[in-house]
């Protein structure tokens, strides 16, 4: 069990005090047998109107809304949260879901349906070539096998850059490009596995291991919000795949939102109502930090 803390500050800046628009803030993790909130903190400036509602998929969200311009607006959320992170359950894989192609049971086909369609116009087959070179290469039908060659076949492909902007790259822009954020990957993998006829949706969060984050042969990601896919497998359930790190497994990741699409766990939206040119830009500041767990009964 890790206890941790995590910061997450937005902070934009305007050349003029502007209007504020809705503002809708995704940072709170819901509470699960693998994470246990301890405390939570929100900090708006300049202040708003709070209410917190469930999205269509069950997240929380902070709906803030505005009285006041400013020059400058800050959103900043702290958690204590203990995770329980566990390897896989890859034995609980029912048997006839064990090896590639599957169908899955009809009971389940019409809530997965909407995870296990294509989303993204892929006009000249590109991810079903891709996707199926990996495969090959792969040299086995079992699942969780191919799963696993297609998260190492993007760490090892593609070169990672972190971009503030938002917006997710189409999975051919970043085929064609060979590098991406780590919202492009995921979305490259949930729609490479889409193509194999399995369920994916997209997981925003945090990622930690405070020996690795920013080293160089570490893992990429740490220092901001990061994205990651679940694939359902009958009888194990969604399992995590982190493809920017080749992690297999939650060990690592802080689960916040999940969604069918990037653009609906986005971490923060909203607008600004003034001159096009007041905007400066956006900072983005997140820091996870591993605190010492308390043990039960002790004083």
């Amino acid at each position: 069990m890790a206890r941790l803390k995590v910061l997450h500050r937005t902070v934009y800046r305007y050349s003029e005090p502007v209007g504020f628009s809705e503002h809708r803030f995704m940072c709170r993790p819901r509470d699960s047998h693998d994470l246990r909130l301890v405390d939570t903190g929100i900090s708006i400036n300049p202040p708003a109107t709070l209410r917190w509602i469930h999205d269509v998929f069950g997240n929380s969200v902070l709906v803030a809304t505005f009285a006041d311009k400013a020059a400058e607006l800050m959103f900043e959320s702290t958690f204590v949260a203990e995770h329980y992170p566990a390897a896989p359950d890859v034995d609980m894989v029912e048997a006839y879901a064990e090896r590639l192609p599957f169908s899955y049971e009809a009971s389940e086909i019409p809530d997965l349906a909407r995870c296990n369609e294509r989303q993204y116009g892929d006009p000249e087959h590109r991810v079903d070539a891709w996707v199926r070179q990996v495969c090959a290469d792969a040299g086995t039908d079992r699942t969780l096998d191919v799963l696993i060659a297609i998260t190492h076949a993007i760490k090892a492909q593609f070169t990672y850059e972190a971009r503030d902007e938002e917006g997710t790259r189409s999975p051919v822009e970043t085929l064609e490009l060979g590098s991406g954020s780590c919202r492009d990957f995921a979305l490259l993998m949930m729609e490479a596995v889409r193509s194999l006829g399995l369920a994916a949706r997209f997981v925003s969060g945090y990622l930690y291991d405070e020996s690795l984050v920013g080293a160089e042969s570490g893992m990429v990601g740490g220092g901001a919000s990061h994205a990651w896919v679940h694939v359902y497998l009958p009888g194990a359930g969604w399992l995590p795949f982190d493809p920017t790190n080749a992690i297999v497994g939650g060990r690592n990741l802080i689960r916040v939102a999940v969604a069918r699409d990037p653009s609906q766990a986005a971490p923060l939206t909203g607008s600004f109502i003034g001159p096009a040119n007041a905007y400066l830009g956006m900072t983005v500041e997140v820091k996870v930090s591993v605190e010492e767990a308390v043990t039960q009964g002790a004083e």
